[in-house]
């Protein structure tokens, strides 16, 4: 199945071929859709902006349809499998179509959300066709698990890649679109069809961008912590801040003080806020003010933490 490396990528000829050889039949509940038109490989590598200098790591490379593309373009690629007849042929089909490159790729035989380190030099960018039904927390993991990552393309269902996207005060702005800002700056970066996978899907998908961000948000907060304020005023969207964070905060009064401490209007929801304003919620904590103030008094001498005790119980 040897090529010259200008016809190394897979058409749907080939790709068909893979699958009958393997006995493989792409299941709906890994979200197994292979990419089979290598124009459209090109232009996310081009998209992705992939330099001969990167290392890239893709997730979920099926039978390799965009692996041999990054191949052509990247430095290392990095390839992460968790079905089993799949890793164990891209190998094979690496060496076969482009067998000048095959000792730049490497294969991580596992999940993606369990995957915590990688062979090799750290990675400069993540490229992949995430499978629909994991699309978030794997982007999410990765990118909080690999910070040498720089730039990301990933291609999701349009409606994943909306939200990823989405700025305040849009409908669809939420959890993704919070905690994908966090780690960077995201934009949609193309559309595409139907008809380039095989099997087609019901859906379209989106080509979405993500550059880390240069500065990190500035807080005191750890990304947990702000994660965990994301979460609670979107698990109930439609109330008030002070109504949605009264669980977080251990009350709805103890969640409008957090929000007047941040600088925010209790009576805002989330979907309106910026990924820099729930981090300043997250630090005006209860827990945090009451850790800080056990903190000073640690650090206070007896007779000021005295002090400190009396003028409280005046209060």
């Amino acid at each position: 199945m040897s090529s010259p490396a200008s016809d190394a990528l897979l058409g749907p000829a080939d790709i068909r071929e893979l699958a009958e050889a393997l006995g493989v039949r792409p299941t709906k509940q890994r979200g197994q859709n292979f990419v089979i038109d290598a124009n459209t490989v090109r232009r996310i590598v081009r998209t992705a902006g992939v330099r001969p200098d990167d290392v890239v790591v893709e997730v979920g490379p099926g039978l390799g349809s965009l692996t041999l593309g990054l191949l052509e373009a990247a430095d290392r690629v990095v390839a992460v499998e968790i079905d089993d007849a799949l890793a164990g042929a891209l190998p094979a089909t690496i060496a076969a179509r482009m067998p000048q490159r095959a000792e730049r790729f490497s294969l991580v035989h596992r999940d993606a959300m369990q995957v915590t380190e990688l062979p090799g030099p750290a990675p400069t960018a993540l490229v992949a066709n995430l499978p629909y039904n994991v699309a978030v927390p794997v982007l999410l993991h990765m990118l909080e698990t690999f910070p040498t990552i720089e730039r990301t393309l990933v291609m999701v269902q349009a409606e994943v890649a909306d939200r990823l996207a989405a700025p305040p005060g849009s409908k669809v702005y939420g959890v993704p679109s919070v905690k994908a800002n966090w780690h960077a700056e995201v934009k949609r970066a193309g559309s595409i069809g139907r008809n380039v996978f095989w099997p087609a899907p019901n859906v379209d998908s989106g080509l979405v961008s993500l550059v880390r961000r240069a500065e990190p948000v500035r807080t005191t907060a750890s990304r947990r912590e702000v994660f965990a304020v994301v979460d609670a005023a979107f698990a109930q969207r439609r109330k008030t801040l002070r109504a949605a964070l009264s669980g977080w905060a251990g009350s709805a009064p103890a969640a409008e003080a957090a929000l007047v401490a941040a600088g925010v209007s209790p009576q805002a929801r989330g979907e309106s806020l910026t990924v820099e304003e729930f981090a300043r919620i997250a630090e005006a904590a209860p827990e945090r003010g009451a850790q800080q103030t056990q903190q000073t008094r640690r650090t206070q001498p007896a007779g000021a933490a005295r002090r400190a005790r009396r003028s409280e119980e005046q209060q």
